[in-house]
């Protein structure tokens, strides 16, 4: 099953590496936080950590998804708050009828630790991609240094996963 993980991965970031254009988070991004999802996986990294590279790739999807629909013209008044409930309503059952969450033995502060995860994860990726934007901003409109439109969110997760490991271990 791992292999079939690391095989769809690699197709998965050929496919999104050679597009033309890319969007809110670009696709290096998008492999970027689903590589640190397999590797959580491969190496039996507390369920924290995986929800944080969860939630990562979760909003990720979320700006995607934003993007594709400002491009077919597809505007509505609540477009993000409703992709993202959508988003997020598709990811939980999944994960609660896989009974990677719901166990009263695999929770922090009371709470699942996926969940946990999912939450600090998307809040720190969004928090990278808007720092970058700040940063971009008042440069202006030039980044500080080469993907760092990756480097950001990215480095956000890592950070906060780096926290939780040490929390959990």
């Amino acid at each position: 099953m791992k292999k079939s993980w690391t095989i769809s991965l690699l197709a998965g970031s050929t496919i999104l590496l050679s597009t033309a254009k890319a969007y809110a988070v670009c696709p290096v991004c998008t492999i970027a936080v689903g590589a640190g999802l397999v590797l959580a996986e491969e190496y039996g990294i507390d369920n924290t950590v995986s929800g944080v590279w969860i939630g990562g790739l979760m909003l990720s999807m979320i700006y995607w998804t934003i993007d594709y629909l400002k491009k077919k013209n597809w505007n509505f008044k609540f477009s993000w708050p409703a992709t993202t409930i959508v988003y997020y309503l598709l990811l939980l059952p999944p994960l609660y009828w896989k009974h990677i969450i719901g166990s009263p033995l695999k929770t922090i502060w009371g709470v699942d630790k996926v969940i946990v995860g999912i939450i600090f994860g998307s809040f720190f990726f969004y928090f990278g991609v808007i720092l970058y934007d700040f940063i971009k901003k008042s440069n202006g409109g030039h980044a500080w240094f080469p993907f760092q439109k990756v480097v950001m969110p990215v480095l956000s997760l890592c950070i906060i996963s780096l926290i939780f490991y040490l929390i959990t271990k």
